[in-house]
C-alpha cells in the first residue's frame, strides 16, 4: 500500500494553554498518518498563519481549535475559518460537556468536538473522522443543529442543486469521505471536493456536517439505528 504524501493528515493546533498545545503537539505530530504544520495561541494568530501558508500554497487539512480563548473565542474563529477555507475541517476542543457550546461551535462549521479530558486516542480519532467527512456527533446535539438550521430555513435550496449534486449530497450525508464518494460516483476525488463545496454554497451551510443533517431532515437519507 502506498504512504504518499496525500496519505498524511496536515494539523494546525490552536489553543490559548501553552501546556494543552504542547502535550496535543507532541502526540499529534508522533502520530504516523499526521503532520503538525503549524499552532497558534488564538484565533487571530491562526487566522493570520492560515493567510501566510495559503500564500505559500499550503494548508493544513483539520484544525483543532479551542473553544475558550480570548478576545475571539474558538466558535467565532471556527466561522472566520469556514468562510474562508471552506476545505479546512476543524474539531472544537473544549473543557466542558456543555451543550450550548458544542451547539453554537458545529453551528459554526465545526465537524466535530472532542473534550479535553478525553485520551490523547480520543484526539486522532476526531482528526481522522473530520478528515474522512465522518459525522461523531452527540444524538441530543445532533437534534437541536437541525432544530435551528430548520428555523433558519426560509425557502427551498435544494432546488438548486444538481442530479450529481444531490448523488454526492447523499453519500456525504452516508458519512463517505471525498475519495469513496468518488469512487463511488467514477469522479476524481477533486470534483467530489468540488461538488461538496457548491453544495454548501448553495444550501448556505458551513460545514459536511451540517449538510449531513440537512439533507437526513429533509429525508435524503435514512438514519440506521444503532443496535441495542
Amino acid at each position: 500500500m502506498e504512504t504518499g504524501r496525500d496519505e498524511t493528515i496536515g494539523v494546525l493546533v490552536v489553543d490559548d494553554h501553552e501546556f494543552v498545545r504542547r502535550g496535543l503537539l507532541a502526540f499529534l505530530d508522533s502520530e504516523p498518518d499526521m503532520d503538525v504544520v503549524g499552532e497558534a495561541e488564538g484565533g487571530a494568530q491562526a487566522l493570520a498563519l492560515l493567510a501566510s501558508m495559503e500564500s505559500e500554497g499550503r494548508r493544513p487539512d483539520v484544525i483543532v481549535m479551542d473553544l475558550q480563548m480570548v478576545p475571539i473565542d474558538g466558535i467565532e474563529s471556527t466561522r472566520r475559518v469556514r468562510a474562508l477555507y471552506n476545505d479546512i475541517e476543524v474539531v472544537a476542543l473544549t473543557s466542558f460537556a456543555e451543550e450550548e457550546r458544542v451547539h453554537a461551535a458545529l453551528e459554526a462549521g465545526a465537524s466535530g468536538y472532542v473534550l479535553k479530558d478525553s485520551d490523547a486516542d480520543d484526539v486522532a480519532a476526531a482528526v481522522r473522522a473530520a478528515h474522512r467527512g465522518e459525522l461523531q456527533i452527540d444524538p441530543v446535539v445532533a437534534r437541536r443543529l437541525m432544530s435551528s438550521l430548520r428555523e433558519a430555513r426560509d425557502d427551498d435550496p435544494s432546488s438548486e442543486l444538481t442530479s450529481r449534486e444531490l448523488d454526492v449530497l447523499r453519500l456525504v450525508a452516508a458519512g463517505e469521505p471525498n475519495k469513496q464518494i468518488a469512487a463511488d460516483l467514477s469522479i476524481s476525488e477533486r470534483t467530489a471536493r468540488t461538488h461538496v463545496s457548491r453544495i454548501l454554497r448553495k444550501l448556505r451551510l458551513s460545514s459536511r456536517t451540517q449538510a449531513a443533517l440537512w439533507a437526513v431532515r429533509e429525508g435524503l437519507v435514512e438514519v440506521e439505528r444503532e443496535p441495542h
